[in-house]
């Protein structure tokens, strides 16, 4: 980048690329016909620029403005036909409970165990979702932060590519995606686009400012299920803007390999790896519980209990034509869990003995 550049000029143009570069890789594995391209493509193009030495970041205020839109855009495919299964939430919640503190306790064990991480960065590591807070708390504790973010964010990755293609290999996707979704919506009513996007924006912001996990996202998904579940509105977001939504999910997680060395990421690959094994084989053995027990479908059901940030797993929820609801309540159920659950583990780790 020329250095006559002002700060300013290189926060536009730093963005500008990133943006680039999502759109690119998302167009690209949505016309090779990929499950989800636009935020499988997005992610990758972004990760691999970041990874190749780019200064990409997607600031904050504009990723605060992608999360309302895809919240409004989640919230737009629920009808009274979804509201109906939310009978099935009190044990598909239990079940997630016994599986994340199961998924806690092996992860953390095999990165202590098997790549020797000292105790308390093995249970920041093992954390399914809850990424900021567990960085947080990373900080906080004097973990090792790149080696949990890392491996936090490879998982990510492995997720976001993994289970389209999991899920079409096994015939488990929906027909059509967001695009085929959307563009059959009511755009054409300027006035009920209005109200949608005002009043899911302002539920969005109540919600972050009562510091609730993904307050603009889930806000914003909650008053857009309303209006559209209950018959208030038809109108949705047009799909060019859904799906630029989408990407900029995409390009979030992907820019979070900024400034990481190849060398670095291959130094905790196997970290990686393995603790992506051990998560995602109990979250398997949980999905065929859940799936026993209740007639949930088993794409639902697999995204739902996916240990992956709960807001690029809502965006493929929305990709690959799930139930949001479903999804949506059972991260946001995780995310409590762990956000609850982690500090205490991690106060009751400090007063043992330091690892030798």
């Amino acid at each position: 980048m020329p250095q006559q550049f002002l700060p300013g000029q290189a926060v536009l143009w730093h963005t500008a690329e990133t943006l680039a570069i999502a759109a690119a890789g998302g167009i690209l594995l949505t016309w090779l016909g990929f499950p989800a391209g636009l935020v499988t493509g997005s992610l990758l193009g972004v990760a691999v620029a970041a990874l190749a030495g780019r200064p990409l970041d997607v600031p904050t205020p504009l990723a605060r403005v992608l999360y309302v839109l895809v919240g409004i855009s989640l919230g737009a495919v629920v009808s009274p036909e979804t509201l109906k299964g939310l009978a099935r939430f009190p044990l598909s919640v239990a079940v997630l409970a016994v599986s994340s503190l199961a998924m806690i306790a092996a992860t953390s064990a095999y990165l202590r165990y098997v790549h020797g991480w000292d105790r308390l960065s093995a249970l920041f590591g093992a954390s399914p979702g809850a990424l900021a807070q567990v960085m947080t708390l990373s900080a906080e504790y004097k973990a090792d932060l790149r080696a949990i973010a890392i491996v936090q964010t490879l998982r990510v990755v492995a997720l976001t590519v993994g289970i389209p293609s999991g899920l079409a290999l096994f015939g488990l996707d929906a027909p059509g995606g967001i695009m085929a979704r959307l563009g059959s919506t009511h755009p054409e009513s300027l006035l009920e686009l209005a109200i949608l996007l005002a009043v899911s924006t302002g539920a969005g912001v109540v919600v972050w400012r009562l510091r609730l996990p993904g307050g603009l996202m889930f806000g914003a998904m909650l008053a857009s299920a309303i209006l559209h579940g209950g018959g208030y509105i038809s109108a949705a977001l047009p799909w060019w803007a859904a799906s630029a939504a989408v990407i900029g999910i995409g390009a979030i997680t992907g820019s979070r390999f900024a400034n990481t060395s190849p060398l670095t990421l291959l130094r905790f690959l196997g970290a990686a790896v393995g603790s992506f094994t051990v998560a995602i084989t109990i979250a398997t053995l949980s999905v065929l519980v859940l799936t026993t027990l209740l007639s949930v479908p088993v794409a639902d059901a697999i995204v739902a209990f996916a240990p992956g940030a709960q807001d690029t797993m809502m965006v493929l929820a929305l990709a690959l034509h799930l139930d949001p609801v479903f999804v949506g309540a059972l991260h946001l159920s995780r995310f409590v869990l762990v956000s609850l659950l982690v500090p205490i583990l991690a106060q009751r780790i400090r007063r043992l003995p330091r690892d030798s």
